[in-house]
């Protein structure tokens, strides 16, 4: 959605045609009216799914509170197992039971796999485990002291929910991705474990998306010895009933997107309506949140087209007016702005009209802070395009981030996602502070943003101006020459808004939101690292096309 900071900023311009005054040759959608035609499953089918997996969600349940005293490495990959496979919304109180049973029972003794994957569970769930846990793995020198490649594979995993200061997982997670490239090194043949540690490798369990992951382990779960047949079915019906739900929402997407014909007068802009909602979904992939995806589908094409506007096309007089005019908020305001404006102003009052009479319908309380937190994007689009054509190259990335992190729009994405879940005003008013955990959100976002386009976006404005990029700034910073060194500074920076993320989880309710609202802001963070961690996969969404279409498209 946001565009690098490393975009050159053209100087004021005369009014002029579309295509002469557009600096980027965006690819174009991959998709169309495909999903105007498109079913997965027929109504028939999505009904006997339904019906079928109802009994067998009920015949699980039976399972899991029969499950008292098994093992606890057994219930623990149960739990592991649901979350995996997307099926963990359906037994969110049976979990949460068993989670919190195990936190408050004295700590066993167990072996290493066992105690890492208790400690990432129950960290996962937001409670504040020590890492004490793993004192006992550790030889003299304070090395883990363990060469099973699947319990090191657990411990990975487990490292990368910890936070600032525990110097046990900061010494573990060099020695366990150390083993593990060794063991893809050296596998001679393709297994279930050498796949999940390939994977692992890439993206560690905590930050892969919750709807891409159960797509990911479906397949991997399929092929594993100890799988539970029942447990499989019900994940591949589920899945399949979800595909059917967003390609109907896609349907009704695309219909709108069609009727408002934006791409005749704005032919700039991006075109990534099916992305969008890509996106969204990995915020919020639940059935009950079908409006909510629609919802923010909807805003944040826009905001992607005020992206497009703001940061590539319009002179910084023309941003202030359209700056102006959504804060009036009002038609007659369309007359401030020029022609290519007004048509796209209009069909944003209009949209917003109509999902703000739609919440109200709903019961929903908040209406008021979509319109609300639309003009403050498009204020912080306008600090940064004024800032970067009027000021200082900035001296240090804190000093960037003071202008590019609120400009990213992290924080509008868990913000209407918070109107979506229907919070309270006072939750919605917390998420507009930036508090800690939303500002590492941000930071994310923006910096791996940044880093992915910055090759790209060099070549794109050679020999042009150029603005500067965190890239840019970190290289100024610390002196470096090489753009591989600023490359390794910011994903340590990365790395430690992660470890703030984690933490601002694991604190006492008291003065924090709901559960479910920190976990929207963990969602939102996983698609920014997903999104943009190799390459600008929205910009450029070739990339993603195979992954959407197993979503989407695929059968299973």
């Amino acid at each position: 959605m946001a565009a690098s900071t490393e975009t050159c900023r053209r100087p004021h311009l005369p009014v002029m045609d579309n295509n002469l005054r557009s600096h980027r040759l965006h690819q174009p959608t991959a998709w169309g009216a495909f999903f105007l035609g498109f079913r997965p499953w027929s109504p028939t089918q999505c009904q006997s799914m339904k019906n079928k997996a109802q009994v067998m969600k009920e015949e699980l349940r039976t399972t899991i509170l029969d499950s008292g005293s098994a093992d606890l490495s057994l219930k623990l990959e149960l739990v592991d197992t649901l979350q995996r496979l997307g099926l963990d919304y359906h037994y969110k109180k049976e979990i949460d039971d068993f989670l919190c049973g195990i936190h408050e029972a004295v700590d066993e003794a167990h072996d290493l796999h066992t105690t890492a994957l208790r400690f990432y569970l129950l960290r996962k769930q937001g409670c504040n485990v020590s890492p004490d846990v793993f004192l006992k793995f550790r030889d003299a020198g304070g090395n883990i002291t363990c060469n099973d490649t699947r319990s090191l594979l657990d411990m990975f995993n487990a490292c990368h929910v910890r936070i600032h200061g525990e110097e046990t997982l900061d010494r573990a997670i060099v020695y366990t991705k150390d083993h593990l490239q060794r063991f893809l090194e050296q596998s001679l043949s393709p297994s279930v474990l050498l796949d999940e540690v390939r994977h692992a490798l890439e993206t560690p369990l905590f930050r892969r998306p919750r709807r891409v992951e159960a797509r990911h382990y479906i397949s991997v779960y399929e092929r594993t010895s100890t799988r539970n047949e029942a447990i499989l079915e019900l994940a591949k019906l589920d899945f399949s009933i979800l595909q059917s739900l967003y390609c109907e929402e896609l349907r009704d997407l695309t219909l709108w997107w069609k009727e408002l014909q934006l791409q005749e007068h704005l032919s700039f802009a991006r075109d990534r309506m099916v992305e969008m909602h890509f996106w969204m979904l990995g915020v919020l992939f639940e059935p009950q949140h079908s409006y909510g995806r629609i919802m923010l589908t909807k805003l944040f094409t826009f905001v992607s087209i005020f992206d497009d506007i703001y940061d590539s096309y319009s002179t910084l007089e023309e941003s202030k007016l359209l700056t102006i005019a959504i804060e009036r908020w009002d038609e007659q305001a369309a007359e401030l702005l020029p022609g290519y404006m007004k048509f796209f102003y209009h069909k944003v009052l209009a949209t917003v009209k109509v999902i703000e009479e739609d919440l109200k319908r709903q019961g929903n309380k908040h209406a008021d802070y979509v319109k609300k937190l639309l003009i403050d994007a498009t204020k912080c689009y306008y600090n940064e395009a004024k800032w970067r054509e009027e000021g200082d190259a900035p001296a240090t990335v804190e000093e960037h981030l003071q202008f590019s992190m609120p400009s990213s729009c992290c924080m509008h994405v868990p913000g209407l996602a918070f109107v979506a879940i229907g919070a309270t005003s006072v939750a919605m008013d917390w998420a507009m502070t930036y508090p800690k955990i939303i500002r590492a959100s941000c930071i994310v976002g923006r910096v791996i943003n940044d880093v992915a386009s910055h090759e790209r976006e060099r070549e794109q404005y050679s020999g042009q101006q150029q603005g500067m990029s965190t890239v840019e700034a970190c290289m100024k910073e610390n002196n470096y020459t090489s753009k591989e060194d600023a490359y390794y500074k910011l994903s340590e920076l990365i790395e430690e808004s992660w470890m703030d993320i984690t933490e601002e989880r694991l604190r006492p309710p008291a003065g924090q939101p709901a559960v479910p609202l920190l976990e929207a802001v963990v969602d939102a963070t996983r698609m920014l690292d997903f999104l943009y961690k190799d390459h600008d996969a929205y910009t450029a969404p070739q990339a993603l096309k195979r992954v959407a279409d197993s979503i989407y498209m695929d059968p299973i």
